[in-house]
């Protein structure tokens, strides 16, 4: 659960599909909307100003799109969660976003009490993605060639277990605790993992742990 009310900040160009999520959010008593935004310029000085624990952006607006939003608050040093909110399921627009450190990727078709529940999720440190889109992630990841097993990568034990953490859901902060180690090292040891594996984000990295690391041990 959410310890508590979470600041959340929204960035779309579609007034009607801001107020209907701010209803939803309003609903749950965990979000408190600290600012929205019709464009991405007024979004990043917003997100700057009042440094919310949450960001919902939109991916394709009139002025840029969300991708440039969603580099420039992971550019800074906020530790704003940034999840996309879009009509978009291209393979390319999920990939591209995760890989410039999106926390997630709603669709929004999706039903509200599933809206609401991805997005406390978020909150609470998972990646979430719809549904309908896990394929399409694995499809693309499949294209490239990686490493099969975490020897041929490289990985050392503990890099390997951090990895399997993530691959179960959990943030860095959790993570550091659960290993009693700090989460400042938990991140070096991402970036390592990332590095060895060839990829760019840690959703991608619990997608590879997923479908070569944790089936191999149950299948």
């Amino acid at each position: 659960m959410i310890p508590s009310q979470q600041n959340v900040v929204i960035v779309d160009d579609h007034p009607l599909f801001r107020r209907g999520l701010i209803q939803l959010l309003d609903a749950t008593g965990l979000f408190r909307l600290t600012g929205e935004a019709a464009n991405g310029q007024d979004g990043i000085e917003l997100v700057k100003r009042v440094r919310p624990d949450l960001l919902l952006l939109d991916l394709n607006m009139k002025d840029m799109s969300g991708i440039e939003v969603l580099k420039a608050i992971k550019a800074t040093d906020l530790d704003t969660r940034v999840v996309m909110v879009t009509v978009s399921d291209q393979a390319e627009d999920l990939v591209t976003a995760l890989r410039h450190g999106a926390d997630g990727y709603l669709l929004k078709d999706m039903e509200p009490e599933q809206m609401v529940e991805s997005i406390e999720a978020a909150a609470n440190g998972r990646v979430m993605i719809s549904d309908a889109l896990t394929h399409l992630l694995a499809a693309a990841l499949r294209k490239g060639r990686r490493p099969d097993t975490s020897g041929e990568a490289g990985l050392t034990e503990q890099e390997t277990r951090i990895l399997e953490l993530i691959a179960g859901g959990l943030s860095n902060k959790v993570i550091g605790k659960e290993l009693d180690i700090a989460e400042g090292t938990v991140k070096v040891h991402v970036k390592h993992i990332l590095r060895k594996l060839g990829l760019r984000s840690r959703v991608e990295a619990a997608v590879w742990a997923v479908e070569r690391l944790l089936k191999g041990r149950t299948g």
